[in-house]
């Protein structure tokens, strides 16, 4: 099973029923997963901000939810994150990384190498995958976590595990 299949069947599994999302090439499997579960709800949102308000309205409904994003949108969600911490609501992020290993768009790196410690100052629970086999144990943990203690955890999934883009693929597409 690939690491969005093992995503998608944890938060099947942990009873996820709402699932924003901004567009990502990262996510593209697990945001398709997400469409053709029957039991779930994709949201697709503008911003990363709208987000936390669809998690919060989720939660006040009675409902589970999850944030799907690129390293590069924890920049936007900054701070409507003290909301979360706040207000102590369940939120969980899974945050495709880049700026990282091999990364061929400088204007990735500054963000993706400030993801962890930005989102650990606004009280949010880091957890990092960056092998195949990690990401459904880790997800889970990160859904227990969330849900059983009312806290912000992010999963970080490596730009390794994503795939490492060069120009040339990028400019083909």
């Amino acid at each position: 099973m690939r690491w969005p299949e093992a995503i998608h069947k944890e938060l099947s599994g942990a009873g996820v029923r709402v699932v924003g999302y901004v567009p990502d090439a990262g996510h593209k499997r697990l945001i398709e997963l997400c469409h053709t579960d029957p039991n779930m709800r994709a949201v697709v949102l503008s911003t990363e901000e709208e987000g936390i308000g669809l998690a919060a309205g989720a939660w006040l409904g009675g409902q589970k939810s999850a944030l799907l994003m690129q390293s590069s949108g924890v920049g936007n969600i900054v701070n409507v994150l003290g909301m979360v911490r706040e207000c102590r609501f369940p939120l969980v992020t899974l945050v495709t990384m880049r700026g990282e290993q091999g990364e061929f768009n400088p204007w990735q790196v500054p963000m993706g190498q400030a993801v962890r410690p930005v989102l650990e100052a606004m009280g949010t629970v880091v957890q990092y995958a960056d092998k195949a086999e990690e990401v459904a144990p880790i997800v889970n943990a990160a859904l227990r976590l969330a849900y059983n203690s009312y806290a912000s955890v992010a999963v970080l999934i490596s730009q390794r595990l994503i795939g490492i883009k060069s120009f040339q693929e990028q400019a083909a597409q």
